[in-house]
């Protein structure tokens, strides 16, 4: 049985519904559904403004939605307090865009962060955790002591990794994982990525641009486009499928974006500028 097929039996443990959301006028997301098996790994991507960041944010209740509704393990998030809201997070992690490491801490004491805050645990425990964690995306223990300003960016991206699995989430959300990294770096994040599915019970949800790390680590790829590019009546999901699915689509939006094809953009703009000229 193929990898998608035992996917689509596991029971949704993420549940957006008819979702929208909107900013005064600003509408971002429009009537948004999808669900996320258990154990799935799911690639949003999209072009810039399109609320693929938007949507992720949503999902973990950091923003409220304007309709619909969002559904962790069959449990409506928007319905909680902020005290249920918080002991829900447990259950997440987050890997954000530029690691988003404390600058005053320690390796060791960002990646302890969350066991101190949330957990009861004595040092030995932590530290044994600390170490734990740093050895499972590649680095030394020699790093604990040190400053992130001492890390390369790629050391810092796996040292926000190490954080995001210090309390065993079930759902990790990787916003932009391999942004401002050369191309090695980036495959070593995309395998940790992986690593991190295999060793762990884990579903994830990745937000990039980056086509690499699409075709390789997820089993989904969903594209969203930018409501401001589309008609009233057009669905906002412009794709959902298998990677090698999308490279057969005929969508000729999709198709662009695949291909960083910029010709009708450019047009676009051009047009607009002798507008309002």
């Amino acid at each position: 049985m193929m990898i998608e097929e035992l996917l689509d039996e596991q029971e949704a443990l993420v549940e957006v519904k008819d979702l929208s959301i909107q900013f005064g006028s600003q509408e971002v997301l429009r009537d948004i559904s999808i669900d996320i098996p258990a154990g799935q790994t799911l690639a949003l991507l999209g072009e810039s403004g399109c609320g693929k960041t938007v949507l992720m944010k949503t999902v973990i209740g950091l923003i409220r939605p304007t309709m619909g509704q969002v559904l962790f393990d069959s449990e409506n998030i928007n319905q909680l307090t902020e005290y249920q809201l918080s002991h829900l997070r447990l259950r997440f992690g987050f890997v954000f865009q530029n690691a988003a490491l404390f600058d005053s801490m320690t390796i060791g004491q960002n990646v302890a962060f969350p066991l101190r805050q949330h957990g009861r645990f004595t040092d030995e425990q932590v530290r044994e955790m600390v170490y734990s964690r740093l050895s499972e995306v590649g680095l030394p223990d020699s790093v604990v002591f040190k400053k992130p300003a001492e890390l390369s960016g790629g050391m810092r991206k796996r040292v926000g990794l190490a954080r995001a699995l210090i309390m065993n989430p079930e759902l990790i959300m990787y916003d932009e994982p391999t942004t401002g990294l050369d191309p090695i770096m980036s495959d070593v994040i995309n395998e940790l990525i992986i690593r991190t599915r295999r060793r762990n019970p884990v579903t994830s949800l990745v937000v990039t641009h980056d086509m690499n790390t699409a075709q390789k680590v997820a089993d989904r790829v969903i594209m969203l486009m930018p409501l401001t590019r589309l008609e009233p009546d057009e669905p906002q999901i412009v794709f959902d499928g298998t990677f090698s699915e999308m490279g057969a689509c005929r969508d000729r939006r999709v198709q662009q974006f695949i291909n960083g094809e910029a010709g009708e953009r450019l047009m676009e703009m051009r047009a607009s500028h002798l507008q309002s000229s």
